[in-house]
């Protein structure tokens, strides 16, 4: 449904026919760790989260989920392997 309160028009999976669904039936403002994210757009209260109505719930534990600015660095660790014991295990099956 169309959001018809902050952004008039815009698409709002928080919209219902009795109104916002959110608690505060409203948006809430982004927080500085969100700025850069490519989900902000401006609204009639301000910069505001396309994705989620209280951007600072989603950045308690850490890091959002739904940020497009940061990513996550995931650091692989390569072990040694003995390649004849790899062939045995592989002819084995």
């Amino acid at each position: 449904m169309q959001c018809q309160t902050i952004q008039p028009g815009t698409e709002c999976t928080f919209w219902a026919k009795s109104g916002c669904t959110f608690k505060g039936n409203s948006c809430h403002n982004v927080v500085e760790a969100c700025v850069g994210c490519e989900r902000i757009v401006e609204s009639e209260i301000g910069p505001v989260c396309t994705s989620y109505p209280a951007p600072e719930v989603k950045w308690v534990g850490g890091l959002c989920n739904f940020a497009t600015h940061q990513k996550i660095k995931i650091d692989s660790v390569e072990t040694k392997v003995n390649p004849l014991k790899a062939s045995k295990r592989a002819s084995g099956r």
